[in-house]
């Protein structure tokens, strides 16, 4: 079975990159999220004892058009999610500093990815957008994580419209740290100034400090936002009608309720 995924190591054996290897889109399905789960769980030892970043970007020309709409649907939804929010508590769980390189699109869950890293660099051409309203469903991780990178207007621009945003746009909201026409150049170039000379143990209790608020907001929070998810919006005509339109590649005929 195809894992989706590739990881190659680069600063000298410091850093490891993570490639969502599933192009066009790179979709966050069932079998990627497994093998990141995976992945993660092996970096918890010896393997992930050095390691001063963890870089996230996607093959071919996007980042991700993020988590695969057919596993939201029906009995599918509650172990797609539950695997989905796995990968952030793992990664709260190893501390090691985190970046993303994106390219083309970067939408839904793969941006979820991407903005829970401690670096975001973009292409000049890059989108970027959390379009789950548009399908009448919500991004839990997105809700949680977002105001504490961005602030709660801005969270809630994004959240509420759908809408997709340039990377110069990104970058003035905050969602983006740097714009570049080579994302993973300038992500190794900074590493290799301002972590690599640094202790990876040390590195660790820096991220989980200056990550203290949002990780126990992700943490705590991520369960209830489950259940408003599976028992709350699941439970209306219009999720499942959004879902549906998408799936079928027709308007939505939504009832409002």
């Amino acid at each position: 079975m195809a894992e989706k995924i590739r990881s190659e190591s680069f600063l000298d054996g410091q850093g490891l990159r993570i490639v969502l290897d599933d192009p066009k889109g790179n979709v966050l399905d069932g079998i990627m999220m497994g093998s990141l789960l995976a992945l993660l769980d092996e970096l918890a030892g010896e393997r992930g004892r050095r390691l001063k970043l963890l870089c996230f970007t996607g093959a071919g020309d996007h980042f991700s058009f993020g988590a695969s709409v057919p596993e939201h649907v029906g009995e599918r939804a509650a172990p797609m999610l539950r695997a989905f929010h796995g990968i952030f508590e793992r990664l709260i769980e190893l501390a090691i500093p985190t970046a993303a390189a994106v390219r083309g699109r970067c939408l839904g869950g793969g941006l979820e990815l991407a903005s829970f890293c401690n670096r975001l660099v973009a292409h000049p051409d890059a989108k970027l957008g959390q379009p789950e309203i548009q399908l009448a469903v919500i991004a839990p991780v997105a809700s949680l994580l977002l105001p504490h990178r961005i602030g709660q207007a801005r969270t809630d621009d994004l959240l509420l419209t759908g809408r997709t945003i340039a990377a110069p746009e990104a970058k003035e909201l905050g969602l983006v740290d740097a714009v570049a026409e080579d994302p993973l150049a300038a992500i190794e170039e900074w590493a290799r100034r301002e972590l690599v000379p640094k202790s990876a143990s040390s590195l660790r209790f820096a991220v989980r400090a200056a990550r203290w608020r949002m990780n126990e907001a992700v943490r705590s929070g991520i369960a209830d936002l489950e259940r408003l998810y599976l028992e709350g919006l699941m439970a209306t005509h219009d999720a499942g009608e959004g879902l549906a339109a998408f799936l079928e590649k027709r308007p939505a005929a939504y009832t409002d309720s």
